[in-house]
Order: C-alpha cells, then sequence, then structure tokens
C-alpha cells in the first residue's frame, strides 16, 4: 500500500515516495551494525538504483518490440505476470496481458486479468471528496473532528492548527504511518469504521499538520469515511456508482474476486504465493483493476475528469489534486510534491503525474502527462523491485520516444540570505516513527553553496549539485553528462519560522538544521560504536580459544569479554530475523509471533548485556584484570552504552512488533 518506488528499490523520493514509502534497521549495536550494515546497504541500494536508472534500456519503436522487451524482462527476473496499458487521449494504444496469472494452473494474463493496484487505488478516496465538494457539502479546509467527530485521533494542535480534510489526502497529518500490526490484521468482512477503531494510536500528530508531508496510509481512509457520513452510503458502493462505472472501470473491486478472474501474488522468487491480503483500511489500497480498467483510468486523466465528452469531475478538480499545497514547501511556492493523492515524478527530464502502488507479491504503476497526451499503467504479480524498475524503464522509453523534453528553467543567483542556510541537516518528517532512529544517522546531510550552486552530501550522494532558478528554489544537475537535467525544481530552502531552518527535499523530506558539533558527534558516535563492535567480534575468536590453555585463563576478566559479546550477537540475531523475515515481514513481525517475540528478546538482551557488561567492569578489581584488556573493556563498553541509551531513547530496546 505504500508508496514506494521508495519502498521498492524506488525511484522517487518517498511517498512515498516517498519516504519514501511500506523498511530496516541500523545503527548503535543494534543501532550501529543495524544502522551501519543497514546504511551500507541503503547506500548501496541508492547506489544500484541510480546506476539502473542511468543505464537507458533500447528504445522499442512499436508495441511489439515493447511486448518482447517485457517478455524478456519477466522471463530475466522470474515475475511470472504483467498487466499493462499505454493510453492516449482518443483511446488506448496497447492494452495487454502478458505472462502467467497464476503458475500452479498456468493459466495465462489478459487484459481482463485482475491486478492489486496498492495505493494508487488512493486516488478515489481524493476524487470522492473532490466531487462533494463540488457539490458544497465539505470544504478541503473544513476541520475533521467538524465532519467524522467519531474517528479518533490525536492533535496537541487542534486548537491553533486543526487537522483538515486536505491534511488527510495530502499525508500532512503529522501521523505515523499505520502500525504493523494494522498491516498485518486480516479483515475480511470488517467495515470502514470497524477498521479505523481496530487500532489507532497510528494516528497521533507528530508535528503541526499542515507543514511537512510524511507517508500516511490511514489518512485517505479517514477522507472515505467522511464519504460515508456525507453520504449514507458505503465508501465502496459510492465509488462503483459515481466513479467506476461512469469512467467505464467495469471489472475494478475493493473485495476479493471471483476465483480465476485475479492474478495470483508471489514472492521476489516468482512461485511461492501469497494468500489474499483483505487490507484493513480498504480505501488505502485494496482495489483489484484489469489492464482494460486502468486503461480508461489513465484515459480519464488526460481528459481532464471527461469520459467521452461527458465531464464526471471538472478539470478544475484533477488541476488541484496535481498540485500540492498544505506543504511548508507548497505555500512558499514549490509545485513539486505530492497533491491529493497524485504526486509529481521526473524521469529522464519528463515530468509525470500520477501513484504507485505495493502489497505483498504485487507492484504497480500509473503515471501520465497530459501534455504531451499520454500515460501508462503497469501491475507486475510479484514482489520483484529489479522487475518493476526495468519495467517502468522501458515503457517511458517507449512513451516519449521522439517527444521533445521540457525547456529548463533558466539558472537563477543564488537568493538572499542563503548563507545562514548553509550547515547541517538531519531528515524531519519520517513516514515510521520507529525507523526515525535510523534515518536520523544516515539521513545526516551537509548543505554548502559554492559558485553560485547548492551542494548536497550525504550517505550514498556526495556534492549533489542543485542550481536555483527561482525565489528559494533549485533544481538538481545530474553528475553523468548524458543524463537529462530536472526540468522543475525539487529542492528548496523553506522560509524560517518558529521551530528553526528548514530545507525540503523532494516530495517527502523535510530536513531540519542542527548544530555542527552535533551532526559531527553523532557520525563520530556512530563510527566509534561501530569500530568498537567489529573489534568484538575479532577479538572474540582469540580469547575464546585462548580459554582452552590454563595459562591464559583469567576468571576475572570473563565477565568482561562475554557481555560485550552477547551484546553484539543479539545484534547480529536482530539483523538476521529481519533479513530471514523479509519476504513475509508484515504477518511475521505484524503478529505476535516466534519472529516478533524473537524482536523483543534480542533487543531485551542487548540491553542487559550492554549494562552487564558496565557492572562487570565497575566491580571487577583492576589488579586482577590485565591492562590491556581492562583498558579494551572499557573502550566498548562505552560503546555499549552509547548503543544501549540511544536505542532506550527511540523506543527500540523492547520493541514489541505487534504491539
Amino acid at each position: 500500500m505504500s508508496t514506494t518506488r521508495s519502498k521498492v528499490a524506488a525511484r522517487k523520493q518517498n511517498p512515498i515516495p516517498a519516504s519514501r514509502k511500506i523498511e530496516i534497521v541500523k545503527w548503535t549495536i543494534p543501532v550501529v551494525l543495524v544502522a551501519v550494515l543497514a546504511s551500507l546497504c541503503l547506500a548501496a541500494d541508492k547506489g544500484a538504483d541510480q546506476n539502473n536508472k542511468d543505464e537507458k534500456p533500447k528504445t522499442a519503436e512499436s508495441t511489439d518490440e515493447l511486448r518482447q522487451q517485457l517478455e524478456k524482462i519477466l522471463k530475466d527476473t522470474h515475475t511470472p505476470g504483467l498487466s499493462v496499458a499505454i493510453v492516449h487521449r482518443d483511446g488506448p494504444e496497447w492494452v495487454a496481458g502478458l505472462g502467467i496469472a497464476d503458475v500452479a494452473s498456468g493459466r495465462a494474463t489478459t487484459a481482463d486479468t485482475l491486478f492489486r493496484i496498492g495505493s494508487t487505488s488512493k486516488g478515489f478516496a481524493s476524487l470522492s471528496i473532490l466531487i462533494l465538494a463540488d457539490q458544497g457539502k465539505l470544504s478541503l479546509a473544513d476541520p475533521i473532528h467538524k465532519l467524522a467527530p467519531d474517528v479518533w485521533f490525536e492533535n496537541r494542535w487542534e486548537a491553533t492548527d486543526p487537522i483538515r480534510v486536505v491534511n488527510l489526502l495530502e499525508h500532512t497529518t503529522g501521523w505515523d504511518d499505520m502500525h504493523l500490526r494494522e498491516y498485518a490484521k486480516d479483515a475480511p468482512g470488517m467495515t470502514l469504521r470497524e477498521g479505523l477503531d481496530y487500532d489507532h494510536h497510528s494516528r497521533t500528530s507528530r508535528w503541526r499538520p499542515g507543514t511537512r508531508m510524511a507517508y500516511c496510509n490511514s489518512g485517505p481512509p479517514v477522507a472515505a469515511y467522511i464519504v460515508e457520513k456525507l453520504t449514507g452510503e458505503r465508501f465502496e458502493d459510492y465509488v462503483q456508482h459515481h466513479l467506476f462505472l461512469p469512467i467505464g472501470m467495469k471489472t475494478a473491486t475493493y473485495f476479493q474476486p471471483a476465483p480465476g478472474t485475479a492474478t495470483t501474488l508471489y514472492h521476489t522468487d516468482g512461485k511461492t504465493p501469497y494468500r489474499y491480503w483483505n487490507i484493513l483500511l480498504r480505501p488505502a489500497g485494496s482495489i483489484n483493476a484489469s489492464a482494460n480498467d486502468m486503461a480508461v483510468y489513465v484515459q480519464f486523466y488526460l481528459n481532464r475528469g471527461a469520459v467521452r465528452g461527458k465531464p464526471i469531475v471538472p478539470a478544475s478538480d484533477l488541476d488541484r489534486m496535481e498540485i500540492p499545497e498544505s506543504t511548508w514547501a507548497a505555500k512558499d511556492g514549490m509545485k513539486d510534491g505530492y497533491g491529493l493523492s497524485n504526486y509529481w515524478s521526473v524521469e529522464d527530464g519528463f515530468v509525470y503525474h500520477g501513484h504507485d502502488g505495493g502489497v505483498e507479491g504485487g507492484l504497480t504503476e500509473m503515471a501520465y502527462m497530459a501534455d504531451y497526451n499520454v500515460g501508462y499503467f503497469f501491475s507486475i504479480n510479484a514482489g520483484n523491485g529489479h522487475a518493476f524498475e526495468r519495467v517502468g524503464k522501458a515503457i517511458r522509453a517507449y512513451v516519449t520516444n521522439n517527444l521533445q523534453r521540457p525547456p529548463l528553467p533558466g539558472v537563477a543567483g543564488l537568493p538572499a540570505g542563503t548563507r545562514e542556510y548553509a550547515g547541517w541537516y538531519v531528515p524531519d518528517s519520517p513516514r515510521v516513527e520507529f525507523l526515525h532512529f535510523v534515518e536520523r544517522l544516515v539521513g545526516v546531510t551537509w548543505l554548502r553553496f559554492r559558485d553560485g550552486k547548492a551542494l548536497l552530501d550525504h550517505l550514498g550522494a556526495w556534492h549533489d549539485t542543485y542550481l536555483p532558478v527561482e525565489r528559494a528554489q533549485f533544481r538538481h544537475l545530474p553528475k553523468k553528462k548524458d543524463a537529462a537535467p530536472d526540468p522543475v525544481a525539487t529542492f528548496e530552502l523553506l522560509a524560517p519560522n518558529e521551530e528553526g531552518i528548514f530545507v525540503q527535499s523532494g516530495m517527502g523530506t523535510t530536513m531540519k538544521r542542527i548544530p555542527a558539533w552535533l551532526a559531527i558527534g553523532q557520525i563520530v558516535a556512530t563510527v566509534y560504536v561501530l569500530i568498537s563492535m567489529m573489534a568484538i567480534l575479532l577479538y572474540a575468536p582469540f580469547w575464546i580459544l585462548g580459554g582452552f590453555s590454563r595459562k591464559r585463563r583469567r576468571r576475572a576478566e570473563r565477565g568482561l569479554r562475554l557481555w560485550p559479546l552477547i551484546a553484539v550477537l543479539s545484534l547480529i540475531a536482530l539483523v538476521g530475523i529481519f533479513i530471514l523475515s523479509a519476504g513475509d515481514l508484515i504477518e511475521r513481525l505484524g503478529n505476535l509471533t516466534g519472529w516478533s517475540a524473537a524482536v523483543f528478546l534480542v533487543t531485551v538482551t542487548f540491553g542487559i548485556a550492554s549494562l552487564g557488561s558496565a557492572i562487570s567492569l565497575w566491580r571487577t578489581p583492576a589488579e586482577n584484570v590485565r591492562r590491556g584488556v581492562r583498558r579494551f573493556s572499557l573502550a566498548v563498553t562505552l560503546a555499549l552504552l552509547i548503543a544501549a541509551v540511544y536505542l532506550a531513547y527511540w523506543g527500540i530496546i523492547g520493541l514489541r512488533t505487534w504491539a
């Protein structure tokens, strides 16, 4: 359900894009090996993604050639099937199903096979709200406590900054994303209200609503519930009558389709099936739709809300969907970002609107360029991010073949007051709060200005260059000479406010400036902890083997050696749990299982072992311990305590992923 090309080895800054988007753990001991290990993996993935992005596939000259390319991608990546549509304003150019819909039976994919479209479903919540706004039944500026007072949420700024309808749809409520417990709930037959009542703890604003964007799957379902309250209809029925049928989406449904009409979804091996996921909050990502359904949906956007010349919604509604208005960046004039369930993405010098989506075993993308009269949809039936990227590139290369890129905005001078923005920044709008401790470490960024340009240095991207274009906005300048520059601004220096100095990078990353001493201290502490942890692992074989020799045995030193090793091994176990449960992470960690219980136990073990190391060092007489051993123990114990305190502060010690 998360947006995420971000979540999926993504091309966009996380929904999302975010951000960034359905993942992770890394830093100090658990955090150090987890944050450093994971951060290195993240950087590697990022670099791989960028390399993949720079690799331009041979452009297909016809749909027959494109079909051959896509079939080869499916074969190379062990992805069973694909649903695809390429559309123009006057109708579809190509609508097809490729590959296999069900491996066990060998059933082929067709243009009528239903695929899960994940978060692409969210657009129907926004469209429904806009229809009611056009009828005068609500306003995007209405506080939700006025329209749905029975929906629980917590916002300590409600008196001055209430959560409004627009915040639900632009992901600016400040709420945490749905917790794993909510994702893991299989909810056949539950009403939308029952789904919202199942677990409301994630609906707590972490900052003032209407300031930052953080992708949140529970916002659109609350908007959908408002639709139910105002119309007296079940949301799914309202969409069926007012959108699906008028648009021509004859087979689309929020519910489990009849046997034989939909694809089975698979793990990355393309063989192991997932069971059907009855999503708790259906408006967030539950729709099943065919290539034929999605072709007319894309055409609906290209025709600016009309079907066969008949307006379903006014063109102004789609204009509003495509331009964000509720974040600091939007209020400062930034157009790039996440609008009403519709966001910008820049690919090879072209600007697309649309939305992607992901469920376990299914990845979808819907994108269009109204100015160029072209759009596309595709969905694969396996959770293979590499296949998803390759398919997207091949389709985009085809639809943009012979199109002229939009003109680049002229380069301006650096805006006044730029110097006060130079410094160190950390991400300040995490999508998933329990991963905030990771983002704060691996997202440290140094911003500076040189030769009329903004330069950003951060993990995985050094000397990331941005050119000023207007006001305090900048567009990205790619490092490779043959790469197409971004034709729109995607980075902005936000107007200073009482909370501090902020910048916006992409649609889902708001970063806050922090003192240089804090940023450098954080980096030094991370490196120190990492080195200490590695030293413990390297030292362990020597003292274990030395224990077999009577001459080298030191009873007083056992605790000084054993507790640090237990702490590091608990971290390694934590990393192993996440790696091994990755394919079924939601089910294994969102419920109370052996996997989630193990996460709780190993994080508690780390805390206890770190404390045990400190107590052992304190209680062991100095004269009974060799000087080198004691110094080593002091260094690694300090590192363990730094890690333990940091993790405890962020609630990672004793983490209950099922709660």
